[in-house]
């Protein structure tokens, strides 16, 4: 193989591929970047057994053939080549050198023949989404998914995809997430996609102008566009009915300016650490009181908002709350409470197309 590209590219290539390559592994081809240098291209693909991820770069390929490098090794080098253009040249041994004005290095390759094959999918193509729109399904979500591996299906996000609505899911227990957009799907199919292949993909689809193509079963998930495309195997498994656990109707609904209730449980948040976890104690009545008191120190801090209804004190997770506020991506936000243990929603104010559930905490002496 003998091929000359723009080191930009191409660095940004092995970047992107590299967040499907397996950081330590027994099998150390899985630790490497197959790339297949034909025609005017360059193919490069990373493949940690669970998720992988191929683009294609413009290349002037001297000689056709491909080698597996160290995404690594590959990555560092081609980024600190003071040079516009890279030339790599890899031999029918795998030796290879990498070349960008003076600099030369000289690295051994390994045999592209080890390199697993990526599946076959057979995934119809089921949705189209236009880029800005996939991305902020997946990050108004994925903050809510589950570290728990006790669940697996809750270690990932709920596509629930129908004709003409595309609904996602993310929960882990002690709060929900949801968010639904209007779409035209080719078929009805539920799936849980694993968080990882979704935090990756949204750093790779950064061209608003772009449209995601997503094509599922029961087994993958491929989302393509014109620079990458990620394969994923999907997670097995019941998610749960979430339908279920949202309350309906409610006895208190406050309305809160967003930055200035941040702001309020941030200061009260200093005297919590991962030690010193008390919850925080939020009085709804008239105005907003954010209370809590751990061995550090005691808090008291306060702030207006429209509140009707019953009054109501409940404990919140302060990162919780923190999350939901941050996520909402809102000026204002309305918390409907059923009652001081009953899970809250949070919604946008002005009407949208997210749910978050907040559990509440039950405090000690209660």
């Amino acid at each position: 193989m003998k091929m000359i590209c723009d080191r930009t590219l191409l660095s940004n290539a092995v970047a992107g591929v590299s967040k499907a390559v397996t950081q330590r592994s027994s099998i150390p081809v899985l630790e490497g970047i197959l790339m297949k240098a034909e025609g005017f291209s360059l193919t490069l693909t990373g493949y940690d057994l669970e998720m992988g991820i191929t683009t294609n770069i413009e290349a002037n390929v001297l000689e056709p053939g491909e080698v597996v490098l160290s995404a690594k090794l590959l990555g560092d080098m081609v980024r600190r080549l003071s040079s516009s253009e890279v030339e790599i040249t890899a031999t029918e041994t795998n030796a290879t050198t990498i070349k960008g004005g003076i600099t030369e290095f000289d690295i051994m390759g390994m045999n592209p023949g080890d390199f697993p094959e990526l599946p076959s999918p057979g995934a119809d193509h089921t949705l189209d989404l236009e880029t800005p729109t996939f991305r902020e399904m997946v990050e108004t979500t994925l903050f809510a998914v589950s570290q728990d591996d006790k669940k697996p299906a809750h270690t990932g996000e709920l596509f629930a995809i129908e004709p003409d609505k595309l609904t996602v899911v993310a929960l882990d227990g002690y709060r929900l997430a949801i968010i639904e957009k209007p779409v035209k799907a080719a078929k009805d199919i539920n799936i849980i996609i694993p968080a990882k292949t979704l935090a990756e993909a949204i750093k790779l689809f950064t061209d608003d102008d772009e449209v995601v193509h997503i094509a599922a079963n029961r087994r993958f998930v491929v989302f393509s566009s014109r620079t990458y495309t990620v394969i994923s195997r999907l997670i097995e498994g019941d998610f749960l009915d979430y339908k279920r656990v949202i309350p309906e109707g409610y006895h208190t609904r406050v309305t809160v300016d967003v930055r200035d209730f941040s702001n309020s449980i941030e200061r009260a948040s200093l005297i919590i650490t991962e030690r010193l976890k008390n919850p925080l104690r939020i009085t709804f009545d008239g105005n907003i009181t954010v209370r809590c008191q751990t061995t550090l120190g005691k808090v008291v801090d306060e702030l207006d908002a429209e509140i009707e209804g019953e009054p109501v004190e409940i404990g919140f997770n302060n990162r919780y709350l923190l999350d939901a506020l941050r996520y909402s991506r809102c000026d204002k936000l309305v918390f409907e409470v059923s009652g001081p243990l009953s899970p809250v929603k949070v919604l946008p104010k002005d009407g949208g197309d997210f749910l978050f559930l907040v559990l509440p905490v039950r405090f000690k002496n209660d």
